[in-house]
């Protein structure tokens, strides 16, 4: 009994510093904002409880279309990014030369300090002297100065787009280091056998790489869903709140209208959100790790 007491107080002893650490970083923030969330907190002295007001005012007030657009958003960026992502590892896992210098020119993105690449795009995006406006009435393709930023539905995909430059990198590296883990006795039967390209892609790699594909989409989806230096630095949520996801309204109504209560309110929404995602994510592994076990 001593000696298994003792263990049980040394391996307490060990999860102290982890446990200290999730108490104080994540779940006494958690729990403190969930209060907030039920009260009327702004930049004033007195504070008072008002149970579910925030959470029926937030609904009211729209708050349904920007869920709506964010889902939007976080599902076209996510799937360009899976799409690009997967087809550019195939390519880089190709023979072909010059491959290490193709790897090495998918990382800029990457690299680049995040503000610095998207500020970049904001100037391209620009009407009258953006690189992208300009190439489209050198070739003809517009009559005039296209201001994409400034307009809803292009401004709503310039986003997207900055936002998948900046994904791409990521995306790209973890489904190249997928592949190159398959077994290349595989691919060497298949081919021996006359599989084609597409079919050893269809039946080999996809299969194989699924696990690895599903954890980087929940990574990515997170992210993106969580993204606020994209559309803050180009466009604020404008024009018109055409660009204005979950995050951004968070931000603008907890520390742009002072109204901490509210914006709290928000912050939950915006977790039980991703918890949901999280919830079926853990299902689908669970049932891809069954799948593959028999």
């Amino acid at each position: 009994m001593n000696a298994s007491r003792s263990a049980a107080i040394f391996a307490w002893m060990l999860l102290a510093p982890a446990l200290i650490y999730v108490i104080a970083i994540v779940a006494y923030p958690l729990v403190d904002t969930i209060i907030l969330s039920f009260t009327d907190t702004a930049l004033k002295k007195t504070v008072n409880w008002v149970g579910w007001d925030n959470y029926v005012r937030i609904f009211k007030s729209g708050f349904d279309v920007i869920i709506l657009r964010t889902v939007v958003w976080t599902f076209f960026s996510v799937s360009i990014k899976m799409i690009i992502g997967v087809l550019g590892a195939t390519l880089l896992n190709a023979a072909v030369p010059g491959r290490a210098i193709f790897r090495v020119l998918t990382m800029p993105p990457w690299i680049v300090p995040m503000a610095i690449g998207i500020f970049m795009w904001g100037w391209m995006y620009n009407g009258q002297f953006g690189m992208i406006s300009g190439l489209l009435q050198r070739f003809g393709l517009v009559d005039g100065p296209v201001a994409f930023l400034a307009y809803g539905s292009t401004a709503f995909w310039a986003t997207i787009f900055t936002d998948v430059w900046i994904g791409v990198p990521l995306v790209t590296l973890y489904m190249l280091a997928a592949i190159q883990s398959i077994p290349k006795d595989l691919y060497e039967a298949a081919w021996v056998d006359g599989a084609s390209r597409l079919y050893r892609l269809r039946r080999i790699t996809l299969p194989l790489i699924a696990p690895s594909l599903i954890t980087i989409s929940m990574i990515s989806l997170i992210s993106t869903f969580n993204s606020f230096d994209i559309i803050w630095i180009l466009t604020r949520g404008g024009p018109s709140g055409e660009t204005t996801t979950m995050i951004i309204d968070t931000y603008k109504t907890a520390f742009g209208s002072y109204k901490y209560g509210e914006g709290s309110a928000r912050v939950v929404l915006v977790a039980m959100c991703l918890s949901v995602f999280c919830f079926f994510y853990f299902r689908i592994v669970n049932k891809l790790a069954a799948t593959q076990e028999r």
